[in-house]
């Protein structure tokens, strides 16, 4: 099953020229008009990738236009076997899903190409999570620590400032490292462009303000305002993998569980305003949700830790 990104030449020899040239156009919108993000353009690229290598492998041939509106509810559902035959999870198959709902959904609002079966289609029953923030105690245990594993000052600082951005802004990783130098606050709050292109104001504490003075202060490499705060050793923009690495080390290191991760910090900023009395709407509004929705369910984590903290409060022992 072909696992390439839709602009590869492996995928396109699975579609014919019209199928190609639809697909590519659906791409261009999710990237120009629906704005996704790199990570999600990926995500959607590896889904659809698979989809179309299904499809070629179970018709025998190159999957075309007519193919593709002429899918039946049991090709659909061959394909979501095919999906749980190879190991994907319930989550991943549900994101497959979506992904080929999204092209659909393209192509009946651009083309007029209709197809009734995948509305027929359920995705597998996800298990309800709550997001897991880290205690306070241990989200300040993190801050403390980052530092340490450092084997240079200025990589100290700098990690030190993004989990400061993650945890004292309630910033998602891919949005502190997309700063420019021109970016860094000089007032109280700081314009952070979120997904979509979204932007939002949002209140920056002293303590973000000096993490980011000091990396800057330590940093041997020339931040230009138009170019990457954050870098790595070579002075390019600093990869997510290299936060999440480190934050891994953290975690081992305080003995902390493996939800504990740099979105983790997010998770705790949102939770944390809210157990101190913070609002809904103004937490919605920092956090660059586009629903309420997305954010009523820190309500869900916060009274699970109320319940918590109650039961060994009161156990019978």
């Amino acid at each position: 099953m072909a696992k390439a990104p839709l602009s590869s030449d492996e995928l396109l020899t699975h579609l014919s020229r019209d199928a190609s040239e639809l697909v590519l156009k659906w791409y261009r919108y999710l990237k120009t008009e629906r704005r996704a993000s790199q990570h999600t353009l990926d995500a959607y690229s590896r889904d659809f990738a698979g989809f179309i290598g299904f499809l070629s492998n179970h018709h025998g041939g190159a999957v075309t236009v007519a193919l593709l509106s002429e899918q039946s509810v049991r090709d659909f559902r061959s394909y979501l076997a095919a999906k749980r035959g190879e190991g994907a999870s319930a989550r991943s198959t549900a994101r497959a899903l979506s992904t080929v709902r999204n092209f659909y959904r393209f192509i009946a609002r651009t083309e007029g190409i209709e197809n009734d079966a995948i509305k027929a289609i359920q995705g597998p029953k996800l298990p309800h999570r709550v997001p897991r923030p880290l205690t306070e105690d241990s989200a300040r245990a993190v801050m403390d620590t980052i530092g340490e594993l450092a084997d240079e000052d200025w990589i100290a600082a700098r990690d030190t400032a993004i989990i400061a951005l993650l945890y004292g802004c309630g910033l998602r990783i891919a949005e502190a490292l997309s700063m420019n130098g021109e970016q860094v606050p000089d007032g109280e709050t700081m314009r952070i462009v979120g997904k979509r292109e979204k932007e939002r104001i949002v209140p920056v504490l002293p303590a973000v303000k000096d993490a980011i003075k000091t990396y800057q202060k330590l940093c041997p490499y020339a931040l230009k305002a138009d170019g990457p705060l954050f870098v790595g050793k070579r002075g390019a923009r600093l990869n997510p993998r290299t936060v999440q690495a480190t934050m891994q080390k953290v975690r081992a290191l305080l003995g902390l569980p493996e939800s504990a991760t740099p979105h983790a910090l997010r998770h705790s900023f949102a939770t944390h305003l809210l157990s101190r009395g913070g609002d809904l709407r103004t937490i919605q509004e920092l956090l660059g949700h586009a629903d309420l929705k997305a954010t009523q369910i820190y309500t869900e984590v916060d009274s699970a830790r109320l319940l918590d903290v109650y039961d060994k409060a009161f156990r019978r022992t």
